[in-house]
C-alpha cells in the first residue's frame, strides 16, 4: 500500500496512504513521524493551525529516508485571507519546520473557522489572494503542489476561474455514512484529487453496527474498513494516529470490499454528532453533500 501512487493534474505522484498528525502535540510527533516513515509511510499531513509543524519537520529531518523520497503536506491557516500574510505563511512554515521546500500546501478552508458553514460570505476575493500567493510559492519552487481543503463546488469554481495553476487537491471529510459524494464527482470531473481526512470518523466508526458487520464479514477491524473505503473510492486516505501499532494496522488493507458492499457504505445515515468534536467547524457545521 505504501508503494501506490497516484498521479495529479501536473504529472507529480502524491503516496495514496498518508499519516495524519492533527492533535498529535508537537512534543511528541517527531517520534511519531519517525516511526511512520520506518514502517514504510511517505507522505505526512500537518497543518499551521494543528501546531505542531516544528515537530514534523524534525521528524522528517531525523528519519533514514532521503527528504526527496518523502512527500510533505502542510495547509495555510483558515483565518489567513490575504496575500501579504499567506506569502509569509508559507515562509513561516518553511523555516519552523526546517525544510527546504513542502510537496503541497493547502488553503486550510474557503472561510475562517468561526465562520465555517455558518456564513454566506465565501470569501471568493480573498482566497483568490491567497491562491495568488501559492502560485508564487509554486514557481519559486518553495512548494511542489498547491491545492485547497473543504472547499465546495462554488469555491472551487471561484478558484479555477482565471488561476494560473489549478488546484490537485481538495482534501475533505470524507468517511463511511458522510461521502460527499457530490463535491467528489465535480472534484473528479475537473481533474482534482481528492484526499479523506477522518476516514475512520475519529472513532465514531466503532459504535456503527453496520460498519461493525461488514468488517467482521471481512475479518478485519473497523478501522480497516473504513481505510479500505475511502481507499476504493480512489481517494488519498489520512488515517491519523501516533501509535506504532495503529500506524501497521491501518496500512493493512489489502482486501477488497465489494460493489454491493460498497454501496451499502455510501449510503448509510450520516452522522450528525461528532461528540466532543462537534466543537471543530468541519465537525459541527459539515453539510457538504
Amino acid at each position: 500500500m505504501f508503494d501506490e501512487k497516484i498521479k495529479l493534474n501536473n504529472g507529480n505522484e502524491i503516496p495514496k496512504l498518508a499519516l495524519g498528525t492533527w492533535l498529535i502535540d508537537d512534543a511528541i510527533v517527531a517520534d511519531a513521524v519517525v516511526n511512520a516513515i520506518e514502517i514504510g509511510y511517505r507522505h505526512i499531513d500537518t497543518a499551521q493551525a494543528y501546531e505542531n509543524e516544528r515537530g514534523v519537520g524534525e521528524g522528517i529531518r531525523k528519519s533514514a529516508v532521503p527528504r526527496e523520497k518523502l512527500f510533505v503536506t502542510s495547509k495555510i491557516q483558515a483565518e489567513i485571507k490575504d496575500y501579504v500574510a499567506a506569502k509569509k505563511s508559507i515562509d513561516d512554515t518553511l523555516n519552523l519546520m526546517g525544510l527546504d521546500y513542502l510537496d503541497l500546501m493547502i488553503i486550510h478552508s474557503p472561510q475562517p473557522w468561526a465562520e465555517y458553514n455558518k456564513s454566506e460570505n465565501r470569501y471568493y476575493k480573498e482566497n483568490k489572494e491567497v491562491w495568488k500567493a501559492l502560485q508564487e510559492a509554486y514557481e519559486a519552487g518553495k512548494v511542489k503542489n498547491i491545492g485547497i481543503s473543504n472547499f465546495k463546488e462554488q469555491d472551487i469554481q471561484n478558484i479555477l476561474e482565471d488561476c494560473k495553476i489549478k488546484p490537485v487537491i481538495n482534501q475533505i471529510l470524507c468517511h463511511i455514512s458522510n461521502t460527499p459524494l457530490e463535491v467528489i464527482a465535480y472534484c473528479q470531473k475537473n481533474d482534482i484529487q481528492v484526499e479523506a481526512y477522518s476516514p475512520i470518523a475519529h472513532g465514531k466508526s466503532l459504535d456503527n453496527p453496520v460498519i461493525k458487520e461488514i468488517a467482521q464479514k471481512y475479518n478485519v477491524s473497523v478501522p480497516q474498513l473504513c481505510i479500505r473505503y475511502d481507499w476504493q473510492l480512489n481517494t488519498i486516505v489520512l488515517p491519523k494516529t501516533a501509535n506504532k501499532e495503529h500506524m501497521k494496522q491501518n496500512a493493512d488493507i489489502n482486501f477488497e470490499i465489494s460493489a454491493e458492499d460498497m454501496e451499502t457504505l455510501k449510503h448509510l445515515n450520516k452522522i450528525k454528532d461528532y461528540g466532543e468534536l462537534n466543537k471543530f467547524a468541519v465537525y459541527g457545521h459539515n453539510d457538504m453533500k
